[in-house]
């Protein structure tokens, strides 16, 4: 049981690294930025669906860092609005395929992890980046 979890807490930390990374919003991002945040959308609502089927539907988990990612993302209506049906596209296209908690969701939920830790990073890395680059303006030699 911890191998199957220890992933899934590799994803939280990632996500929380991304939602503290840097105060850019995603209107100021590139369109590459852009398409991981949404891709890490996606696949908080897969990893909300594949925990919800073996937890029960009143676990909240991954719902609230994806409100978290939301809050902190600041993003303007239109990419707020595709970052939440991302969300809700990728709960959805895993609840139909995993309705029964077995080694299968679990493994899936592992996958997921993954893919989403890896999207983190990524995401992290460009931010951290960002943040040098505003930071450093007052120690630029004259």
């Amino acid at each position: 049981m911890v191998m199957l979890r220890l992933p899934v807490v590799a994803l939280l930390i990632a996500a929380f690294a991304v939602a503290g990374a840097a105060p850019v919003l995603a209107q100021e991002r590139e369109p590459a930025e852009r398409q991981r945040l949404l891709d890490l959308a996606y696949t908080l609502g897969e990893s909300h669906a594949l925990r919800q089927t073996c937890e029960g539907t009143s676990d909240q988990y991954w719902r609230s860092r994806m409100v978290r990612l939301t809050e902190v993302e600041q993003a303007e209506q239109g990419f707020d609005a595709q970052l939440r049906e991302r969300f809700n596209v990728g709960f959805a296209a895993r609840q139909g395929e995993f309705p029964l908690c077995d080694a299968s969701s679990r493994k899936a939920e592992q996958q997921s992890a993954r893919k989403g830790q890896a999207l983190a990073l990524k995401l992290s890395r460009t931010m951290r980046v960002v943040r040098r680059v505003e930071a450093d303006p007052d120690l630029a030699p004259n």
